[in-house]
Parts: structure tokens; sequence; C-alpha cells
């Protein structure tokens, strides 16, 4: 049985758009299957449509990012229950895709790795552990808490602490005039309104978290040299599928053969980046090592470097 902790006086106001019900789904338990998913689709649409309007304030967060990695400081994420559980994927697929060490981003999750899977009860209400989780930011640090109302206690515990210590912070949160704001130096305040399923923040509000933190994180690699065109060069080949997409991103990146692909990739001991620039300049994988050493693994740098020395 749930325990309810506060007096009637102290009950939490619901009085957020995110906690609204909304006119369009009043009558959702007696819609077709068909007409539910085409609702929910259209409030997705209206979702990615708020995250446009941030675009500005994302590309903000963006060099904010850019600027902490380059400074030998790290992308803290800190959020609870859905939030902190899009945060989580965002940070974790950015080793396969982009070769990023887990020390780069870091997501933290109120109620720890438990809450991932199932309800940690309280835990979005423990400020107390949002600082103790941002204990160890420093000056050279990014934390960006996500909170769909703009005002979940874990956030702020870690956004105040992260402050505090001298960190930049961000907010990402699905209401106009986010609380959290005070702690915040970069604030994207989506407006995604009322859920279709009143205060269920899994739905749009979600979507419009996870097409902000995918588009932040995406493109803070891109802005750290992890691609090359549209291709994922710093991607790491764990598996036959990956090991596959390797060669046909050295053959798309350099329009060499299946062939000499499969061969320069083995030559460069399956280190892609370095395949492909040897590819593009025509060198040995060990003529342009130094090169890509010297260019911090960007390959367009390497490449710049390479015809320099011809």
């Amino acid at each position: 049985m749930v325990q309810i902790a506060k007096a009637n006086s102290e009950l939490v106001n619901l009085d957020l758009e995110t906690e609204m019900r909304n006119p369009k789904s009043e009558q959702l338990h007696l819609l077709a299957v068909e007409e539910v998913l085409d609702l929910i689709n259209i409030e997705d649409a209206y979702a990615i449509e708020q995250a446009g309007k941030q675009i500005a304030t994302v590309a903000e967060l963006v060099r904010a990012g850019i600027a902490a990695i380059l400074a030998g400081g790290s992308v803290h994420y800190f959020g609870a229950g859905t939030s902190g559980r899009i945060a989580t994927q965002d940070a974790a697929e950015l080793f396969p895709t982009f070769h990023s060490p887990p020390n780069v981003v870091v997501a933290h999750m109120a109620g720890g790795p438990a809450a991932l899977l199932t309800s940690v009860e309280n835990a979005e209400d423990d400020a107390a552990a949002g600082r103790k989780d941002a204990a160890a930011l420093g000056p050279k640090d990014l934390a960006i808490g996500l909170a769909a109302s703009g005002r979940t206690p874990y956030v702020g515990g870690a956004l105040k602490q992260a402050k505090l210590l001298g960190a930049t912070t961000g907010l990402i949160a699905c209401v106009p005039r986010p609380q959290l704001a005070e702690f915040s130096d970069i604030t994207i305040a989506g407006d995604t309104g009322p859920e279709i399923l009143t205060g269920s923040t899994r739905l749009k509000a979600g979507t419009f978290q996870k097409a902000v933190l995918s588009s932040f994180s995406t493109a803070m690699m891109v802005g750290l040299g992890k691609t090359y065109s549209n291709l994922m060069v710093s991607m790491v080949a764990t598996n036959e599928k990956l090991h596959s997409r390797s060669i046909r991103i050295l053959m798309e990146g350099s329009g060499i053969s299946e062939v000499e692909a499969v061969t320069l990739l083995d030559a460069s001991s399956g280190d892609l980046k370095l395949a492909l620039t040897a590819a593009i300049s025509g060198e040995t994988p060990a003529k342009v090592a130094p090169a890509l050493e010297q260019a911090g693994g960007v390959v367009q740098k390497a490449l710049e470097i390479v015809s320099t020395t011809k």
C-alpha cells in the first residue's frame, strides 16, 4: 500500500501544463485503437515542433558541452523516471556510435540503477541525493537536468550543487516557466502542454526530451570531430554487423572497393579513422598515423595536415 507522507495542505499543487487534462482526449476510453494511435501521433508531432523552436538554445548548450569536453571536463545528465531513463539511454549509446569514453558523458538516475527498470519510491523527491550525485563536479563540467515538470527536487538538488561548484548548468523542461531555471545557465523550456493521458509525461514530454537530448549529443559529437561527412567514423565494431558497417563506411567515404576496404581496415588494425584517412589521402596507414594523432583523431584535420606535408 502506498503511504501518503504529507498532509493535504502540503500536497504538490498540480497546476503545471504537463499535469492538466487534454480536451482532445476526454473520450479516450471510447476511441477505437486507430483513433488512439492517431491522437498519440499528432501530439508527438507537436512535441517535435516544440523541440524545433528550441534550436538556438540547444545550440548554446552544444557549444557549452564541446567547451567542457575540450577543457578536460565532462557532461553530466541528471533525471528521474522517464527523464532519467532517456538520459541514461543517450549516454550509453555514445560509446558504440562515437567511441566516446564512459566518463565523458555520464548519466545520473534518481534512485540509482534499480530505478532504470522499476519505480523507486520517492527517488525524484530526494534533493539530497541530487546534491550527492553532483558532488564531484567542477568548473570544467557541464551539468544538464532533465525534468518534464521543471521542478523535480532530485534534479534541482543536482543543479544547485553543480552551480555552487562552478560547473555550467543546463535544464531541459517541458513547461514554459520551469521553477528550476534559477539554477540553470542555459534553459530549454518547451511547452508540450497536456498529455492525452493526463500527467503521463512519458508520452509527448518524453518525445520532446528525447528529441532535444539526441540532437544535443549528436551535434556535440559532430563538433568534436567524431564524424566525417555524415559517416560514423568513430564507431566501434563490437560485432559482425558493425564490422560490416565499418567496411561500408570506408568504401562510401573514400570510394575504394570492398576488397580494398577489407585489406586497408585490416592493415589499420580495425581503426576506421586511420583507414579512412589513408584511403582518402592515398597514403599508407603508417604514413598518416602521426597526422591523425596530431589532429586529435579528427579525420578532416588529419587530411589537411597530410596534404600540407606531401
